[in-house]
């Protein structure tokens, strides 16, 4: 990690079997700039107790000091559950990315999805592919329910394997 990071957090231990029966993965092995691979894990999305997404694998994009994000394609997602919404932002790696709302089950949440359309070279296969945010709707991996990254800025999806700590709260704005 070297002097890239202004502080060097205390790490958890990432070995041995985590509650869910996986392999313990450490937010610190993963790669600078970000890897994206095969997550052949079962992804289920839902909003007020109405399931949105619903497929055997997915992709996940793997940050050092984050949480793993989780995009599926556009095609997996309910019909009229995603609506654009406004704003925009950009990532250092994969570019531009689009806002979607989110509406199903009687229940709406404000930019809880989000794409890009167009990645930057070596995000190519992200394009058009959607993420949650796991703190505005349930994200489940497998059976296992997703807790939202600490923060509330990035949309990463923790699971019982992942060791940390994780970035987001206050104080990690160096890592």
């Amino acid at each position: 990690m070297g002097s890239r990071f202004r502080s060097r957090p205390d790490r958890e231990p990432a070995t041995g079997i985590a509650a869910n029966g996986l392999p313990r993965e450490s937010v610190w092995d993963y790669p600078r700039p970000p890897r994206v691979e095969q997550l052949d894990r079962r992804v289920r999305v839902a909003l007020g107790g109405e399931t949105i997404v619903d497929v055997p694998a997915a992709l996940r994009v793997l940050e050092t000091a984050g949480a793993p994000t989780v995009y599926v394609p556009p095609s997996s997602v309910a019909s009229g559950a995603l609506r654009p919404a406004p704003g925009a932002s950009h990532c250092e790696w994969k570019g531009a990315a689009v806002y979607f709302d989110v509406v199903a089950g009687g229940s709406s949440a404000k930019r809880a999805a989000w794409s890009y359309p167009s990645p930057s070279p070596g995000f190519s296969m992200l394009a058009g592919l959607v993420s949650f945010y796991p703190a505005l709707v349930e994200c489940r991996l497998g059976d296992e329910l997703v807790q939202p990254q600490p923060g509330g800025f990035y949309g990463g999806w923790v699971t019982a394997e992942i060791a940390g700590p994780i970035k987001g709260e206050p104080g990690t704005l160096g890592w």
